[in-house]
């Protein structure tokens, strides 16, 4: 089957859409598509496997637990280690984000 990573399609995008690509008991791929949504304020993402993400359009913020913040445009890409709480702080509605996500133990 061949997919386009950039097709959106006549989806509703009132939310944040999570759609896997390849899913195993080891390994998540997945597409994020976010149209303005962030982490809600006081909530923090603590995952229990890593998480390299690579944002493919758009412009985001993530942040650290710690105050840190990191910008991102399209291309950027970085590692979350397991269990670095983070949360979305910003993300651009128009155009929309288009993340990759790979969520694995990579050490």
């Amino acid at each position: 089957m061949i997919g386009n990573i950039f097709e959106i399609g006549e989806r509703s995008l009132d939310r944040e859409l999570f759609e896997p690509l390849i899913e195993t008991d080891q390994l998540l791929v997945e597409r994020i598509i976010s149209t303005g949504q962030t982490t809600p304020e006081g909530e923090w993402y603590d995952q229990p496997r890593d998480e390299w993400v690579l944002l493919l359009q758009g412009e985001a913020q993530l942040m650290y637990e710690d105050g840190r913040t990191i910008d991102l445009k399209a291309g950027n890409y970085l590692l979350i280690p397991a269990h670095q709480k983070h949360r979305v702080s910003y993300t651009s509605n128009n155009p929309a984000c288009i993340w990759l996500a790979i969520h694995a133990l990579f050490a």
